[in-house]
């Protein structure tokens, strides 16, 4: 029976009757200049929405020759996402280095950096944008300089909002073979100094220390996630490589001293990922899983710490072994099945695949990356994972010479990531896992050119540091309502009703081609539903792993790449029903 495939759906996962479905509204679509790289959401007011658009300019003329240095462009769009002005500033980046641009509570900045080589100095400015014309509204003004020791040292920075975003939060780090040392500094939305900055140094090799996250906490506290490296000694006694040892998290005051280790080492058992989220009025949480071997291929448990942001005392610790015979059936009302009927035939193999998954036991791909943590009103919990892996290949081709020439050898690069299963997760009140369910996934991105990680070893992503915002159409985005969590994705419209383990999926390559899907998952119950949002074939190709987030809003780009052509763009506003 043809209607079997909706019964399918339906009694697979029941939702409250008061969840509200999201909506998306898309403005008008418009070209990027030429040479522009990348476009993003930095704000929004009563206004309307504000964007970024980065290109390149020129910085210095040769008679043989030319530099270009990164500028931008802002773009201004109404509350309909029609483009209100648009206002290059490269005459006023003239001797630095665009950064970017960032608000802070109803304020609006540009950032940009000027390193003197003959001093060793990197200076990094801000001046203030006028939100109704797109114009300057002051004068440049100094917000932190550093000095190298070394020329070879390294100076990285990075800024984010605080909890509330009412200040604006500066970290920085000089790295050199020998040392290195981090600054934190806090910035009020007219960009004055909050207090003295907080300087961090460690004890490790920059070489075995990889700085993963940095979190200023609502008691003016900073957090430090770090993996931490070893030598190993390679096939050949002159070969060394670096292996992952463990994770190293500290806790230091408003003074830079160090208050807390937190221990995070399970007998007999290796972190392989972690996060840490701390939201105003909120506990700070470190989420991790470990694996039983050091270099094992799955992901054997959950630990979860909340920890007192006031004193960085741990609160609770919850550490859980997690494996596939702890998914919740989404369809436990669904046992009858009729044998004559082709489509219940089919739907009892897949629930047969799914009982042997969960009777084997089998533990989770170490892959496996936490992506979201959201707070729920009963004081749980909701961890969102996804499966994540990228490599690099090369091809070689090779063109005839003629007229007596020789031939030549094209050397190509390709970065591959790979996005897979969902993984989400409960831990209630008590640190208990309430429930556990995975949605099957597979999303194959390429990109041509060779992209590497901050050193040998480590991937993409995984630094502290690291602008890189690949992969743009795969992964997903995730907006909460209260009780609900809508997790919104591209993916190939055949897996329409693929819900659970089990079921075959097709894998999306060709993004433009794909379907754009949205799952509205019910924090108490586990239970969730999965319905078409809209198809990419009618707007640009959305991209919402690099969704931004504006109070309980979310803004997504969509981006079409032409062989002929501009770049067409269009921004979509999601919003749930209140």
């Amino acid at each position: 029976m043809k209607y079997s495939a909706l019964l399918l759906a339906c009694s697979f996962c029941i939702i409250s009757s008061f969840a509200q479905a999201p909506k998306i509204a898309w403005g008008d679509e418009f070209k990027l200049r030429k040479g522009s790289t990348d476009l993003s959401v930095i704000c929004t007011d009563n206004t309307g929405v504000y964007l970024q658009e980065s290109h390149m300019a020129l910085k210095t003329y040769f008679v043989f020759g030319a530099t270009m240095r990164e500028s931008a462009m802002l773009i201004k769009l109404d509350r309909n996402l029609t483009e209100q002005f648009r206002n290059d500033f490269n005459k006023e980046l003239r001797g630095k280095e665009f950064e970017q641009f960032f608000s802070v509570a109803d304020k609006l900045y540009i950032l940009a950096s000027d390193y003197e080589r003959r001093e060793k100095t990197l200076t990094l400015y801000a001046a203030a944008v006028n939100n109704a014309t797109g114009d300057l509204a002051g004068d440049w003004q100094q917000l932190a300089s550093w000095v190298k020791d070394e020329k070879s040292d390294n100076i990285h920075f990075k800024v984010s909002g605080n909890a509330d975003n009412s200040s604006l939060i500066l970290v920085s780090s000089i790295e050199g073979k020998e040392h290195n040392s981090y600054q934190v500094q806090e910035f009020d939305k007219n960009l004055k100094s909050a207090g003295a900055a907080i300087n961090i140094s460690n004890e490790f090799d920059p070489k075995t220390f990889q700085l993963e996250d940095v979190l200023y906490t609502t008691a003016k506290k900073v957090v430090l996630v770090a993996r931490l490296y070893e030598y190993e000694e390679g096939k050949r006694k002159k070969d060394k490589f670096l292996d992952f040892l463990h994770y190293n998290i500290r806790i230091y005051n408003n003074k830079g001293k160090q208050e807390q280790d937190i221990k995070t080492d399970i007998a007999g058992k290796w972190l392989v990922s972690t996060k840490v989220l701390q939201e105003a009025d909120k506990d700070l949480v470190i989420a991790a899983f470990y694996s039983k071997e050091k270099k094992g291929n799955t992901i054997d448990g959950l630990l979860v710490q909340r920890i007192d942001p006031n004193t960085g005392n741990i609160l609770t610790t919850s550490e859980k072994e997690i494996n596939t015979s702890l998914l919740t059936p989404i369809d436990e009302d669904n046992t009858a099945y009729d044998d004559n009927d082709d489509d219940n035939k089919k739907e009892k193999k897949e629930r047969e695949k799914f009982d042997k998954i969960k009777d084997e036991s089998e533990g989770f791909t170490r892959y496996m990356q936490f992506r979201n943590i959201f707070y729920t009103p009963d004081k749980g919990l909701v961890i969102l994972a996804e499966k994540y892996h990228h490599y690099t290949y090369t091809t070689t081709s090779y063109s005839a010479g003629f007229n007596g020439m020789p031939g030549t050898y094209t050397n190509q690069t390709y970065t591959v990531f790979e996005t897979g299963d969902i993984m989400m997760c409960k831990i209630d009140a008590g640190g208990n896992i309430a429930w556990l369910q995975v949605l099957p996934k597979a999303q194959r991105e390429q990109v041509g050119g060779s992209y590497t990680g901050y050193s040998s070893g480590f991937s993409i992503g995984m630094y502290y540091f690291n602008t890189h915002n690949m992969p743009y159409y795969s992964g997903f985005g995730a907006l909460q309502d209260n009780n609900n969590i809508n997790i919104i994705f591209n993916d190939n419209p055949k897996n329409e009703g693929v819900l659970q383990l089990g079921q075959k999926i097709k894998t999306a390559t060709m993004f433009r081609k794909s379907t754009c899907f949205n799952l509205t998952l019910d924090a108490t119950t586990g239970k969730y539903t999965r319905k078409l949002f809209f198809s990419n074939k009618d707007v640009p190709t959305a991209m919402p792993r690099l969704s931004s987030y504006i109070g309980d809003d979310m803004y997504m780009i969509g981006r079409e790449d032409r062989l002929f052509g501009k770049t067409k763009i269009a921004v979509a506003k999601v919003t749930v029903n209140k």
